[in-house]
């Protein structure tokens, strides 16, 4: 929704919105536009003379502004379907979906088209840092966005990917995750099903040949040209140079591309592939895209380096999925080696919250040599069941900054290597960032 604001604001409307908390980066980059932001929620907070409010999915009946709109009879939609009709219509959407990897591709896909002047038009979830902003209305017909498939607003149920209406779509992996609005597996294919009609006979989907639940929604009808990526018989392939896939190989038509490039890990290795896959659909050469990607540094909050020493680096990341996890990890460990790596997580997401992935956490968690677990009241399942010889559960954040200061103090056996602090969080997380650095800076 803050991606919209801005990109509202860029097309010369006045825009204010409200959330229940607001925080870096979304908040002060909307502040920088002009953007007046209203933190909690109260009718007082809409404009009597507003022409629209758009209404994000985490609103409810019984929000006190959602309540207003409502009795006085204010035009209201939601922030996919106004995209839909004053942004994306007429252009050519690249839309990335899937269970993982949608920003980081998006990000990815944004920048090989820019560094090929194309100019592009995005609405990425995330700060891409070759951009610094998260939207942007574009100079030409293409525009890139990340196709979310999460509900579109209390009125409109269907996920919001579904207003886009992409000509190129990516389809990076899929997995059972948003248990807040669906019941299993099958209910997410449904409305990958629903995007897939959408798709122009002469578009492309771009899907990964190793993530089986995407076999099964393509088995329900495919209308579009696809091309696959990942699987040892796709279109398109990827393998490793290095073991942290800072180095690897394309691999299309029986060519071979080299990549060297600042990211790392299996993942990212992927989401570059279907990048470039995207890319070459509206005609940008793969040896271009593969020079660009030299260049790409990739996006806030995605294993974002925060400080750095020679004896302590603390990294930032969004990771909130046990796969996410395990895949932030194992790029980590495959960079560091035997180095010393603490993980701290913050099971903040609806899926999390009710449980519905705690037996996956602790094998996720394994290539950590300690994890420090933080979980509030909203989280309905006992995290102390995770506890083990490396995992310390803990409800304060207080607390557990407490126990990774003794971790990290000069002499503990966990800095006697170079130490690496991996904090795994989609929120605040309390501030416990720059707490934390605040910490180390009185050490």
């Amino acid at each position: 929704m803050g991606g919209v604001a801005r990109l509202a604001r860029d097309l010369g409307h006045q825009v204010s919105g409200s959330d229940a908390n607001t925080y870096p980066p979304m908040s002060t980059q909307l502040e920088s536009l002009g953007v007046e932001l209203h933190e909690g929620y109260a009718a007082t907070n809409i404009d009597q003379d507003a022409d629209v409010v758009l209404v994000g999915n985490t609103i409810s009946r019984g929000n006190p502004e959602l309540e207003h709109v409502l009795d006085k009879g204010i035009h209201y939609t939601s922030g996919a379907q106004w995209l839909a009709e004053n942004v994306l219509q007429g252009r050519w959407v690249l839309g990335v979906a899937g269970t993982h990897g949608k920003t980081t591709t998006s990000s990815m896909l944004a920048w090989l088209l820019e560094d090929n002047q194309l100019a592009p038009g995005f609405l990425i979830g995330g700060v891409p840092e070759n951009f610094g902003e998260t939207a942007r209305i574009g100079e030409t017909p293409f525009f890139v966005i990340e196709a979310d498939e999460y509900d579109t607003a209390f009125c409109d149920k269907r996920s919001k990917f579904v207003h886009y209406r992409p000509r190129t779509l990516i389809l990076n992996n899929l997995e059972f995750d948003h248990a807040d609005i669906f019941n299993d597996l099958a209910a997410i294919q449904t409305q990958f099903n629903h995007l897939i009609k959408t798709i122009p006979a002469q578009g492309l989907i771009i899907h990964n040949q190793t993530s089986p639940a995407l076999d099964g929604v393509l088995d329900q009808g495919v209308w579009s040209e696809t091309a696959s990526f990942a699987g040892n018989e796709s279109q398109w392939q990827a393998i490793k140079i290095s073991a942290d896939a800072s180095r690897f190989k394309i691999i299309h038509n029986k060519q071979s591309f080299a990549v060297e490039w600042p990211l790392i890990g299996d993942h990212n290795m992927q989401n570059a592939l279907s990048a470039v896959a995207a890319a070459h659909h509206v005609g940008i050469k793969i040896e271009h895209s593969v020079d660009s990607l030299s260049r790409f540094k990739s996006v806030k909050r995605r294993l974002e380096k925060i400080y750095d020493s020679e004896q302590l680096n603390v990294y930032d990341d969004f990771a909130h999925h046990p796969t996410a996890i395990t895949e932030t990890l194992n790029a980590l460990r495959n960079q560091v080696g035997e180095e010393t790596i603490i993980a701290i997580l913050e099971p903040r997401s609806n899926t999390m919250k009710r449980g519905v992935h705690k037996h996956l956490l602790g094998d996720a968690l394994q290539s950590a040599n300690k994890t420090l677990i933080y979980a509030d009241d909203n989280v309905s399942w006992d995290i102390s069941d995770l506890e083990s010889d490396t995992i310390d559960a803990y409800d304060e954040t207080s607390a557990l900054l407490a126990e990774l200061t003794k971790l990290i103090t000069p002499g503990s056996a966990m800095v006697n290597t170079p130490c690496h602090i991996l904090i795994m969080s989609n929120g605040g997380f309390e501030n416990l960032h720059q707490r934390l650095l605040d910490t180390i800076a009185s050490l």
